[in-house]
């Protein structure tokens, strides 16, 4: 089973996480919307420490790619892509919505699709839908008003930022759905889609940002 270092800093917070032979050896994390980049270095080292491993040791590095903040998901990606190439091993990309996903107990996920909802920070969401018992998307993500929101095509558990409310609204109409826990993605969880693309489960994903919109930042010229 192979050996991997995740990191995440898509939304609200930056976490790492080692798992090595289908185990998470060790994990981190730490909430906030800024400082990602400053956290994520001592927090990858801290994780590769109690592991015992060594970057050289690994046999994959993952990042989440999106959606999510600009910032965030760049000092990732950056720091995935150093310790990648430092230790000659590959990095592969998880988006939002998968790590979230993955992140589903089996008893929340029997029976329902999942649904990421994740805060686009303009007034709308970004919804990344996977159909009962699959971590195959059934698209790309897509953005939403709240209230525009499609139906479901059956009962769903709803996770991200947004849960909470996307959850009420869809119970408000008389849908079946289910609040799961998960807010943010968790590097532990980031780490498992990777072995499942390792091994052949999930199609391979490139470490490049995944925006759904244009970034809400001005780019130098």
């Amino acid at each position: 089973m192979p050996r991997i270092l995740a990191l995440d800093a898509a939304l609200a917070g930056c976490s790492a996480a080692v798992l090595a032979d289908g185990v998470v050896l060790a994990a981190e994390s730490a909430p906030g919307d800024r400082g990602h980049a400053a956290l994520l270095p001592p927090m990858a080292d801290a994780v590769l420490r109690r592991a015992g491993l060594r970057a050289a040791e690994l046999d994959a590095v993952a990042a989440v790619v999106g959606p999510g903040g600009f910032t965030g998901i760049r000092a990732a990606l950056a720091l995935a892509e150093g310790i990648g190439l430092g230790a000659g091993v590959p990095v592969i990309g998880v988006t939002t919505g998968e790590a979230l996903a993955a992140a589903v107990p089996a008893w929340a996920a029997a029976g329902r699709g999942i649904w990421a909802v994740v805060d686009n920070r303009r007034g709308k969401l970004l919804l990344e839908r996977f159909p009962a018992g699959s971590l195959v998307a059934a698209g790309p993500p897509e953005v939403f008003a709240e209230a525009a929101l499609p139906p479901p095509a059956g009962p769903v558990v709803v996770v991200g930022d947004l849960a909470p409310a996307v959850a009420a609204r869809l119970l408000g109409r008389g849908q079946e759905a289910l609040l799961g826990d998960g807010r943010m993605p968790e590097a532990a969880a980031v780490a498992r889609v990777v072995a499942l693309r390792l091994a052949g489960a999930l199609a391979p994903l490139p470490p490049r940002p995944l925006y759904v919109e244009p970034p809400a930042v001005r780019l130098p010229a």
